[in-house]
């Protein structure tokens, strides 16, 4: 199987949207900015879906399902929301279409079928949701409120690129109501925390955990926490994102409740939420020239065997030893493809799994068999070693927690490596140009700095780290006074 994969270092955005293609993950369809996932991508999303799902659950989340479609006049509601927002929106405006009388075999909009209120379908559910909960909520005794939805948004994005930004794409976001500011801000701390864990043990992806500025905030919060993950061009990605709503949205859809003492207050709230863009972060941070490079927690297949023979004899008695070793992998909850398809050699297979990243391959031909041994590849640092059958099972459960363990490893290496603390604007420039990564820099705090940085070389404000230590200092462009360090970087 030929590769071609164009190299990191030749085209980094090359090489990403070829291997995402390649490695069938996702592909370009017929509409504009919208992406088919294929299968094995799908069982990836799949595989991240279920854990995150047991872990909203495991802190008192259910399940529920909204429209995709928000009136207008409903989605204008919460004007900072709906500001946010408007330039992405994809709205209908008529129901019906009918034939066309000039064009035979065509459909035309059938004027009489507009409708009496536009539609707008959801680039993000508060307005259609708060305006539920308003029928939900009528005492403190139905608070707090803890809904989840996995669902499809829309945001017409001009420049798309697989996972990374699609017109339309795959999310779950969280909407919760609490009866204090307290308990909301607590919730917006959690959710952000129980990202940064799936980040960080299921992902292998390092993250910084830290709050918005004020430009990057999400329209019609009152905070917003983030979670920042480094991929290897040096650029950040935003990983996932909690919102404190305060009581905008409340106020906004009317949602109140009585409290202990029988007065009426509006509710406090949160959002909060993760994408298919998580799909983008995961090939970028340990992928490399040769395909894809999976953490064992994510990989649909964990472990792919390849049996080597000549004869059809060779091949039955390979098969028999390898359901033994199948059955005991599958007791240990590790998932086992058998590739002993008859059309392709074993350099094609072994090829095929590299590029799709599965990180254990095992090799059996009828020297192993005379050998009692297994032939055991791992897909993140290309080495091989010869197994002996008796302690197999054992060895391969070992090998996939010790490979989860060194991805994280080598990308918090990588990530450490990249942050650099820079003092003048010189020197944040050059860091940004020849480097990359994060780079740590006074601010003075204001927004009109932030954007003119921005301007000048491209680089935003990732997040103001929850961890900083709060040392006086200098604006790295002003000269202003500053609080601290926030971290600056290029970002997708």
């Amino acid at each position: 199987m030929s590769k071609n994969l164009t190299t990191r270092s030749e085209d980094y955005s090359k090489w990403y949207n070829e291997l995402v293609v390649k490695a069938d993950l996702a592909e370009n369809s017929g509409v504009r900015g919208c992406m088919v996932i294929k299968p094995y991508g799908y069982a990836i999303w799949e595989k991240m879906q279920a854990e995150l799902d047991r872990m909203f659950k495991e802190t008192g989340h259910q399940n529920a399902y909204f429209p995709l479609f928000v009136p207008k006049s409903m989605f204008e509601a919460e004007e900072k929301n709906a500001e946010g927002f408007a330039k992405e929106c994809a709205i209908v405006t008529h129901y019906r279409l009918k034939n066309d009388p000039d064009r035979p075999g065509k459909l035309m909009v059938d004027p009489n079928a507009k409708l009496e209120e536009e539609l707008i379908v959801r680039p993000t559910s508060e307005a259609i949701i708060w305006s539920t909960y308003k029928g939900w909520v009528q005492s403190y005794r139905d608070l707090p409120l803890l809904i989840n939805q996995w669902a499809n948004v829309v945001r017409w994005e001009m420049r798309t690129r697989l996972f990374l930004r699609t017109a339309e794409f795959l999310w779950q976001e969280g909407h919760t109501a609490h009866a204090t500011k307290a308990e909301a801000v607590e919730e917006s701390e959690k959710m952000m925390n129980v990202y940064a864990d799936f980040a960080e043990n299921f992902m292998a992806m390092p993250v910084i955990k830290g709050m918005k500025t004020e430009t990057e905030r999400f329209a019609g919060a009152e905070e917003t926490y983030c979670i920042e993950a480094l991929m290897q061009d040096g650029k950040a990605l935003q990983a996932g994102t909690s919102h404190f709503l305060g009581q905008n949205f409340a106020k906004a859809f009317d949602v109140k409740f009585a409290n202990a003492e029988g007065k009426q207050e509006y509710v406090w709230g949160t959002s909060w939420g993760v994408s298919t863009r998580l799909m983008g972060a995961l090939v970028m941070t340990h992928s490399d020239d040769q395909g894809l490079v999976l953490p064992p927690s994510l990989a649909p297949i964990q472990v792919v065997i390849v049996p080597i023979y000549k004869t059809d004899e060779q091949l039955a008695a390979i098969t028999a030893e390898v359901n033994v070793l199948t059955a005991a992998l599958r007791k240990l909850q590790i998932s086992v493809k058998f590739d002993d398809r008859t059309t392709q050699k074993p350099g094609f297979k072994f090829a095929e799994w590299e590029l799709k990243g599965v990180p254990v391959r095992i090799a059996v031909g009828p020297k192993d068999l005379e050998n009692g041994t297994f032939e055991v590849a791992r897909r993140d640092t290309l080495t091989k070693e010869v197994v002996s059958k008796d302690g197999i099972t054992t060895y391969i459960s070992d090998l996939l927690e010790q490979i989860q363990k060194e991805l994280f490893e080598k990308a918090l290496n990588y990530r450490n490596t990249h942050i650099t603390e820079v003092n003048s604007f010189e020197e944040f420039k050059e860091v940004l140009d020849t480097k990359g990564g994060f780079v740590s820099a006074h601010w003075d705090g204001t927004a009109a700095t932030e954007e003119k940085i921005k301007d000048l070389t491209k680089a935003t404000i990732r997040c103001i780290p929850l961890d900083r230590v709060s040392a006086a200092g200098s604006c790295v462009f002003t000269g202003e006074s500053s609080l601290g360090r926030v971290l600056f970087a290029k970002a997708y």
